[in-house]
Parts: C-alpha cells; sequence; structure tokens
C-alpha cells in the first residue's frame, strides 16, 4: 500500500487536512474533496486531549470503508508508536508527523504505510529521508516562505518534499515551482461558515482549485 499511496500524492499533489471535526464532518468532506480531485486526506490527532483520539480512528476507518483506495486517508501529528498502531489498524494508509522520529519512521514503514515526517532544516529532512520517509514535510512552508523551501531543496533534490502550513490557492502554485512534488492544504479547505452551511459543493470547488494551481 505504501507504493500506492506515494504514487497517488506524486501524481495529485494535494493532502487535505482534517483537525478537530467531528467523524461525519470529515467524511462529507472528504467525499467533497474527492469530486474536487484531492485523492488523499489526512485526520489530525489533538495531542491535548486523548478523548478525541477515537474521533481521529473512527473518521479514518469510515472514510477508508466508503471511498477504498479512490481516496487515501491517514492521520496527522502522530507523535507516538501508539498512535500509529491505531492508525494502522483503522485502515490508515500514511502517516503525517511535525517532526523527525527515526523510530516511528521505520516502524510506519514496516507497516507498509507511507511515513511523512515534518522537516524544517537540511539536517532534519536528510534525517528523516535516511530513516525510510516517502515525503519529508516542510513546515511550516507559508512562514517560510518559497524561497527558503527552494534554497533548502537545491543541494537535496533526490528528497521529494510537501509543503505544509500557511498553503493557499494563491500560493499553492509557488511552492510546486520551487521544487515541492505536492502540498497538503488545511484552513483553506476547511471553511467553518461552509461547513456549518452545508455547502460541500463550493468545498468540492476549492479543491479543484487548489489541484488545477499545482498542475499549472
Amino acid at each position: 500500500m505504501k507504493a500506492e499511496v506515494e504514487k497517488s500524492i506524486r501524481e495529485h499533489r494535494v493532502i487535505a487536512i482534517m483537525r478537530g471535526l467531528e467523524p461525519e464532518i470529515c467524511v462529507r468532506l472528504a467525499e467533497a474533496y474527492l469530486k474536487g480531485g484531492i485523492h488523499a486526506v489526512e485526520v489530525t490527532y489533538v495531542q491535548t486531549d486523548r478523548s478525541l483520539w477515537k474521533n481521529t480512528t473512527t473518521a479514518i476507518e469510515t472514510i477508508s470503508r466508503n471511498f477504498g483506495n479512490d481516496l487515501f486517508v491517514g492521520a496527522g501529528t502522530v507523535l507516538t508508536a501508539e498512535q500509529l498502531s491505531m492508525t494502522r489498524d483503522a485502515g490508515g494508509t500514511f502517516m503525517v508527523a511535525p517532526n523527525v522520529n527515526p523510530e516511528l519512521v521505520r516502524e510506519c514503514a514496516s507497516y507498509d504505510m507511507a511515513p511523512i515526517p515534518g522537516a524544517v532544516t537540511p539536517t532534519e529532512a536528510v534525517t528523516a529521508w535516511e530513516a525510510g520517509a516517502s515525503f519529508v514535510k516542510m513546515f511550516p512552508a507559508g512562514s517560510l516562505g518559497p524561497g527558503y523551501v527552494k534554497a533548502v531543496m537545491t543541494p537535496l533534490k533526490h528528497i521529494p518534499f510537501l509543503a505544509v502550513g500557511g498553503v493557499v490557492v494563491n500560493n499553492a502554485a509557488d511552492f510546486i515551482k520551487a521544487g515541492c512534488v505536492g502540498v497538503a492544504v488545511s484552513g483553506a479547505l476547511t471553511d467553518k461558515d461552509m461547513i456549518a452551511a452545508g455547502k460541500w459543493d463550493e468545498i468540492a470547488a476549492v479543491a479543484r482549485q487548489f489541484v488545477e494551481r499545482t498542475h499549472q
């Protein structure tokens, strides 16, 4: 499954991030994202409240069951082996982390899941890649800017980077031009007003904009 996830992310270039949302909302969003051309979604763990971890795994399990391999689903903010195991058991096919934990990267790969650890320096990026990362998440890309991302990637062209954090429609293409193989998007795809109003078609349209911008 790891190879399939890697191929899909490289082809479609956008991962949608869902954070702090009820499982039923995550499923509706996943459907809208798929209609917009996004084929990978990340449901994050809330580290400050263990009682909410079940929401994450329920959302992953439901999305996996409803959409199969048309839409790969994984977990975000994975910091522990327990969370990784919970993700695997729920049907998750990749894990995203804000940091580099080589042991967790190797464990994730051993499950045939795609590990996507987060880095901000060349040293962290190389450490993640040598541990077996499928992609390295450059975070927070929006604060660092495309110029920084390009500078880091110039000597590390063998490492596939994803721009994450502060990615919006207007700068998504800039990160691809800087050398990233894709982006991951949160707030711009989880507009609270749209969700509250059930404007799923409009959310799908925003998803389509991100896919189009990253394929220019």
